[in-house]
Formats: C-alpha cells, sequence, structure tokens
C-alpha cells in the first residue's frame, strides 16, 4: 500500500512538472526595450513590441487570451524579441544615441510617443526590423489569436517585402 501511494505522488509530481515546463515554454518570453535591442544587436531579430498602459481593459485583455496563446506565444517567442513597454513609465530609456523620458504633458513617455507616431492609443504593437526600422505603420487594438497571428507571420517571415497584405491575405 505504501509503495502505491509513493508511485502516485511521484506521478503526480512528474504530471504537475511537465505541466508547468510546458506552460513556461508557450508563454511570452517579454524583456525590456533596451534588452530586446542590446539582443537584437548581438543576433539581429525583430522586435514586437507591445505598448499598453496599467489602467487599460483591452491590455490586460490581449495578456489574459491573444499572449498567452500557444500558438502567438511561441511564434513571438521564435521570431522577434518581444518587448512590453509600459507608455506611461518614468523610466529613460536609452536608444541609438537619444534619451527618452517620461513627459508630463502627454502623460506619456517619448519612446511611446515617438514609436506611436502621437498616436496614443491602447494596445498598440509595433514592429521593428532588424535594423530597428518600422516596416509597417502601429496597429491598435484587441485582436484575438487568429488576427495576431497573419500579421506576426507576414513581417516575420518578410512576406511584406513580396507581397501587398491585401495579396497576402487572399492566401489565408
Amino acid at each position: 500500500m505504501l509503495k502505491f501511494k509513493n508511485q502516485v505522488l511521484l506521478m503526480l509530481l512528474v504530471s504537475a512538472t511537465l505541466s508547468c515546463q510546458s506552460q513556461e515554454t508557450t508563454s511570452i518570453k517579454w524583456m525590456s526595450f533596451e534588452e530586446a535591442v542590446a539582443k537584437s544587436e548581438k543576433q539581429p531579430k525583430k522586435l514586437f513590441i507591445d505598448v499598453y498602459t496599467d489602467w487599460c481593459g483591452w491590455c490586460k485583455k490581449m495578456d489574459k487570451s491573444t499572449f498567452s496563446d500557444s500558438l502567438v506565444a511561441a511564434y513571438i517567442n521564435q521570431n522577434y524579441y518581444p518587448v512590453k513597454l509600459n507608455a506611461e513609465t518614468k523610466d529613460t530609456i536609452r536608444f541609438k544615441d537619444q534619451v527618452f523620458f517620461f513627459e508630463p504633458q502627454y502623460k506619456a513617455n517619448t519612446l511611446a510617443i515617438s514609436l506611436l507616431s502621437g498616436k496614443m492609443g491602447y494596445p498598440s504593437y509595433v514592429i521593428l526590423d532588424e535594423r530597428f526600422a518600422m516596416p509597417t505603420q502601429p496597429l491598435q487594438g484587441f485582436m484575438t489569436p487568429e488576427q495576431l497571428l497573419p500579421t506576426l507571420r507576414f513581417y516575420g517571415e518578410n512576406i511584406y517585402q513580396q507581397k501587398t497584405w491585401e495579396e497576402y491575405q487572399k492566401t489565408q
């Protein structure tokens, strides 16, 4: 009887460990903007930047649903350096010999203002290529996994260099 209980306990422990490991591999490994830039300079990869605020309900819904989706998380982790950028951060951020700071007049960090071209809606998503250029305008609003994945692939696989978005959508 004791041997059976130990086996059951061991099986539960292994199952819980595997469950935790699978959840870990399917969550997005968010990093700061500066960390992502440093990594991309060493090993070039596009940046996917989620520009959010703490008070944004749709941002929280993106985190709970879309960004928690295993396919979205796996694709972002494999093809991008994922960045969580709080638009209202008071932290100073350095990038390309520029210093970005909190601008009280806009209630936002000047990096977020720059990335979003002053269109401060949340959630917003910015893609930067390997040279930190923006191949598309920022995307805004809540997106389901089914809406976000084609966009991630379009830029992540450089399809945008051969096809227009409209041509690409016809193949989806």
